[in-house]
């Protein structure tokens, strides 16, 4: 008997490439601020998700809800112009669909992004964060009843991005000139910005920025076998509390925006090499 859910994902992805008619490899999910990047795919289709069955629609700032399908680097990417939160009170299963629907159309490989604050103290806003590892304080997306036919009950994190993305990353960024930090993400639920207590607490158990989102989309992306790069873009500096810092959500989407442009630079001279 076939999985309800998979009947779901399929007639997610049967749509979209009804619509696009093309095959996509690569995944893409943007971030806040960085919708900037599906702007420089070619050729696109552009479907909200309003009119793609069984999904959701995106609430947060700086998520445009559409789903976009093109050429970027010389490959065929379906790129996720704004994501799904669990802070804006989707369950973790709504906040992952579109990687369920992305396995469903074939994608090997996903690219993650995300706008989020520096806890490391060497980092300063505008700067990028290639993810090598993650810290995840959220519900954990796969609880509750696994999908065999698409992963096992209890999948591997030892490398949750994969090494062989990071090089590229690395050197791509080398031979671009941009500097490329690297560290570990942690995930929060939000929707509140964190306390100075609670940066103090990230950066003591080894997180080098902080965030709202990512983690489940790899997890669940892991658990299809999908190979996954992650960046995160420093919006606000958490290692620089003073008695008049305020976080602010429309500071952190003018941070990412203005790094936009290096992250799409870098994120298509990746492609080009995978």
């Amino acid at each position: 008997m076939t999985d309800q859910r998979i009947v779901e994902f399929n007639e997610s992805s049967e749509y979209i490439l009804q619509r696009c008619k093309q095959q996509p490899t690569i995944g893409i999910i943007l971030g806040s601020g960085l919708g900037k990047l599906a702007d420089k795919i070619e050729s696109p289709t552009i479907i909200p998700y309003k009119d793609i069955p069984h999904f959701k629609t995106s609430t947060a700032i700086g998520h445009k809800g559409n789903m976009i399908i093109g050429r970027l680097g010389g490959k065929i990417v379906m790129a996720m112009q704004g994501r799904f939160h669990y802070y804006e009170g989707y369950t973790m299963q709504e906040v992952t669909y579109p990687v369920r629907v992305m396995y469903a159309m074939g994608i090997k490989k996903l690219m993650v992004s995300n706008a989020a604050g520096g806890i490391n103290p060497t980092f300063k806003v505008g700067d990028l964060m290639l993810i090598t590892d993650h810290i995840n304080l959220m519900p954990n997306p796969l609880i509750g009843k696994n999908i065999e036919k698409i992963g096992p009950r209890f999948p591997d994190m030892t490398r949750a991005y994969d090494t062989s993305m990071q090089k590229i990353a690395i050197d791509t960024a080398t031979t671009l000139g941009i500097t490329l930090k690297q560290g570990t993400y942690v995930a929060g639920t939000g929707p509140t910005f964190e306390t100075p207590a609670e940066y103090k607490f990230f950066g003591i158990i080894g997180g080098d920025a902080v965030g709202m989102s990512t983690v489940p989309e790899v997890i669940v992306a892991r658990h299809c076998g999908i190979d996954v790069m992650g960046m995160s873009v420093i919006s606000n500096e958490a290692h620089t509390i003073t008695q008049d810092t305020i976080n602010d959500g429309n500071d952190v989407i003018v941070a990412a925006d203005k790094a936009a442009d290096k992250m799409t630079l870098l994120f298509t001279n990746i492609i080009k090499q995978l």
